[in-house]
């Protein structure tokens, strides 16, 4: 099997993509929550609606823009001429969505409204060719969770600059108004995706040139109905961001209510996941190497489930020193299985084109950008509803029965669906070894037109190859 060696610069490139992209994931999840109820002052309920509303809906973008991916190609190729066309179009849609116009409150609504809805379109617009990059960069496995090791890095320095630099610029820059504060902060972030998606584009290079036949979309999905492991991944992507979602959408409301904390102390919280999340990536890339990427995702979300009961028990409101010391771990240990996810998903691409002979790639990867999406809107609209119904009150001095709410929001929930997720992938079964038999068996049936019942009966038995104990 020919394989080819990713170059730092290429890997750098990469990696500039995700951050670009995490512009707004990490946005997204992590303050636009707090910036809708405490800054923009919209109610909570409204808040919940208008996340579950606009992510579903811009959920069934992402299969069109994977199928419309599979059937256009550039001499630039398939998936990077979008990093250069949509690069300005995506950091002025960042501009707009943290844009607070003085409007009464019904047509302030419907501004958040449209401005989410155009920032949510034009990152799918570039996302999905971006996470489908991956699967044409190169075909060692090694690379690719190298390549991927380099890119969450990179996703996390985004998320550290959006969760400490931006609240802090949105304080010296607003002046006393902290709405503009975050419109020209958030405005210097969408620059700088902007520059970083024409990085990525002029230094990746589509290397694998896969044959995309033209298929009716309901042929492609009845391929990948029949493709367990993608939808075991479906499954943990739903699950998994939703517990992630909850977790970092109620960060900011748990450090400055249930520790007391100022405006410094919850940039320093958040920026405390984050950093954590960066040293998980290198621990993670650094583990793979001697022990299976399986296990590891297994037991690392299990873990999650035990850590945030013990936050939850043993941090009481004000216990700063110790909820930082436990949000670390428990950021830690949860993002553990982000690089093995995230090149999972091309492994399960090649594994759908072994067992059936016909290759599914833009509508998969479309799936996986949907399930997130969907996972998004979910845990937004939990979040939204929860605070809503624990009688949380912007700027308010919060009940016990408030404050016990947002720990349970910290903690307990967020852990049983990092439980579910780990319980999940027990399902998947794509090592890296069986991988390798996958791509042989790919090329293979490219030389050779092997016969059906030859393709499955042969496939099917090694399907149970586990990780080594």
């Amino acid at each position: 099997m020919h394989t080819h060696k990713l170059t730092i610069v290429e890997k750098l490139g990469y990696g500039a993509g995700d951050m670009a992209v995490n512009v707004v994931i990490s946005s997204m999840m992590l303050i636009i929550t707090f910036f809708y109820t405490d800054v923009y002052g919209l109610k909570p309920q409204d808040v919940a609606l208008l996340f579950i509303a606009v992510r579903l809906i811009d959920a069934f973008a992402d299969p069109l823009m994977g199928m419309f991916t599979d059937r256009h190609t550039t001499r630039w190729g398939r998936y990077r001429p979008y990093f250069l066309v949509m690069a300005v179009p995506f950091g002025i849609s960042v501009f707009l969505t943290f844009t607070t116009p003085d409007l009464s409150y019904n047509l302030k609504l419907a501004w958040a409204y449209a401005t989410y809805l155009l920032v949510m379109l034009i990152f799918t617009a570039v996302t999905i060719p971006y996470i489908s990059l991956i699967g044409v960069l190169t075909a060692d496995p090694k690379e690719r969770l190298s390549a991927n090791g380099y890119r969450l890095f990179f996703a996390k320095v985004a998320a550290f600059l959006v969760t400490i630099v931006v609240p802090q610029l949105a304080v010296a820059w607003g002046g006393g108004n902290l709405a503009a504060g975050y419109k020209w902060a958030m405005g210097l972030m969408g620059l700088m995706a902007t520059v970083l998606f024409l990085f990525c584009f002029a230094t990746t290079n589509e290397r694998i040139q896969h044959q995309v036949e033209r298929k009716p979309v309901r042929e492609q999905l009845r391929l990948l109905l029949r493709n367990d492991q993608w939808l075991v991944l479906c499954a943990v992507c739903v699950v998994g961001t939703i517990g992630y979602v909850i977790r970092g959408s109620v960060a900011a409301y748990y450090a400055k209510y249930y520790l007391g904390g100022d405006a410094a102390l919850m940039s320093a919280f958040m920026a405390t996941g984050v950093v954590a999340a960066i040293l998980a990536m290198v621990a993670s890339t650094w583990i793979t190497k001697s022990y299976c990427k399986v296990k590891l995702f297994r037991y690392s979300q299990l873990a999650v489930g035990v850590l945030s009961a013990i936050m939850y028990i043993a941090v009481q409101p004000g216990d700063t020193v110790l909820a930082f010391v436990l949000y670390f771990l428990v950021c830690f240990v949860v993002d553990l299985h982000a690089p093995v996810f995230w090149s999972a998903i091309a492994e399960a691409v090649d594994y759908g084109h072994a067992r059936s002979g016909k290759r599914v790639a833009g509508l998969a990867f479309g799936g996986i950008s949907f399930c997130q999406k969907a996972g998004m809107g979910i845990a937004g609209a939990i979040v939204g509803w929860l605070l809503a119904g624990f009688h949380y009150v912007p700027d308010q001095v919060q009940s016990a029965f408030t404050l016990h709410g947002i720990a349970l929001m910290l903690t307990l929930i967020p852990g049983l669906f990092h439980m579910l997720m780990g319980g999940l992938m027990f399902w998947y079964r794509v090592t890296d070894d069986y991988y390798r038999q996958i791509k042989a068996q790919i090329i293979a049936d490219a030389d050779t037109a092997a016969t059906p019942s030859r393709r499955d009966d042969g496939f099917t038995a090694r399907t149970t190859t586990e990780c080594p104990t």
